[in-house]
């Protein structure tokens, strides 16, 4: 599945630069501008909530149909219950997911927004400030310690933060060297799938304790987050929870209340 995501994605980046050809996308990009502060806004005491927007995924299907799909409306459901920022999911062909969805969420609320994508070319970095991101998603596992060192240059060049996702122990070796300041455990192995929530604590130990931690991916039940809160993560993202649960609202209530 991974392969297919990335070999499709390759397609859509240089398709992409087609259309919005590099030296015309940083034209319309103001370097340095004033953008929401992501880190600040999970750094905040207790364990912050990043609520995730897709409209459906490979693991679980559609969470709601095209034509239902109000990303607008859940993203304002989730300022209201306190996220502390939003993930919009933009990938088109699995996920369901688009920039414009970035942009159109960015405008109707005052939240953080995460860039959620398989970002393998710098291009995709500028798309995703051209679009309005304050946050951008780095998967270790597709990317080199090079790569990885030029795309966290790029978001500091654009005044913008990345969540840095790592899985596995190589994935955290890759990041020794680099400028990585929020790190993101997936629980989830992109390539089989599968979840085990233990991946965050076999994990943390690796991480120096001036990095911000991200829990991600099967966390659903409010014991998920007290297990995590003890841990020590700073922040969860979630976003299958939420979306699988006809309220919303009540869902968010019975996971994050103390």
């Amino acid at each position: 599945m991974l392969n297919q995501i990335i070999a499709r994605k390759k397609q859509r980046v240089e398709e992409a630069k087609k259309l919005l050809p590099v030296k015309e996308i940083l034209k319309e990009i103001e370097k340095k501008k004033k953008r929401r502060d992501f880190r600040k806004a999970i750094a905040s005491a207790g364990l912050s909530l990043i609520a995730e927007i897709k409209q459906r995924s490979p693991s679980f299907g559609e969470f709601r149909r095209k034509e239902e799909f109000n990303y607008l409306e859940i993203a304002r459901i989730y300022e209201q219950e306190g996220a502390k920022a939003i993930s919009v999911l933009t990938e088109e062909e699995f996920f369901g997911g688009s920039l414009s969805y970035l942009k159109e969420i960015k405008e109707a609320i005052s939240l953080p927004i995460l860039c959620k994508d398989f970002i393998i070319d710098e291009y995709q970095i500028y798309q995703s400030v051209f679009y309005g991101a304050d946050a951008v998603l780095l998967i270790s596992r597709l990317l080199s310690e090079r790569e990885i060192k030029r795309f966290l240059n790029l978001c500091e060049e654009f005044g913008i933060e990345a969540l840095v996702e790592v899985h596995n122990e190589q994935d955290i070796k890759k990041l020794v060297s680099t400028s990585a300041k929020i790190i993101g455990i997936n629980n989830r192995d992109l390539d089989t799938l599968q979840v085990n929530i233990k991946t965050t604590e076999n994990l943390i130990h690796l991480i120096p304790p001036d990095k911000l931690i991200v829990s991600e991916s099967g966390i659903r039940k409010k014991e998920d987050i007290r297990y995590l809160r003890d841990l020590g993560v700073d922040a969860v993202l979630i976003g299958e929870a939420f979306l699988q649960a006809k309220d919303i609202v009540r869902r968010i209530r019975e996971m994050m209340e103390e």
